[in-house]
């Protein structure tokens, strides 16, 4: 199964520009590439070469590598990616740009579970126990080894 991520609040807490804290994506992320599923990043973030009027006034002015340090984060943790904002072979058959996948996570989606944790954000996140019970009750991530 090919599955969308997306990142801050969901992989990791809100915490941009910067990389957000654990919340303990990890070790689901890792079962879910062991047991044969494809991760695509698919976030908002993306690198800015130049300051200016973002619109926004909490990311104002900022320039960085921050797709890139999401990707890192990956890397950084042993999660290999399938894709990064498309599926790679999409456009074999499609010119849409949005990314195709069987499923999305993501802390903005409606059924997502959350959780608030005021030591980790002032945001709720993404709760990856609950996430992985859902992935076995759904049949996609097989419960051995689950926490």
């Amino acid at each position: 199964m090919t599955i969308n991520l997306d990142f801050d609040g969901t992989v990791v807490s809100h915490d941009f520009p910067k990389i957000g804290k654990d919340i303990g994506a990890v070790p689901v992320l890792k079962k879910l590439v062991e047991q044969g599923h494809k991760l695509i990043l698919f976030t908002m973030r993306s690198d800015r070469d130049s300051l200016g009027d973002t619109g926004d006034n909490s990311i104002k002015d900022v320039k960085g590598r921050f797709l890139g340090e999401a990707m890192d984060w990956f890397e950084d943790n042993g999660i290999p990616l399938y894709g990064v904002q498309t599926d790679p072979n999409q456009h074999k058959w499609t010119t849409s740009p949005k990314s195709y996948a069987s499923l999305m996570i993501d802390d903005s989606s409606l059924g997502c579970p959350l959780k608030v944790d005021k030591n980790i954000s002032k945001r709720p996140f993404v709760d990856w126990k609950r996430v992985e019970m859902l992935l076995i009750d759904k049949g996609i991530l097989n419960a051995e080894g689950a926490a």
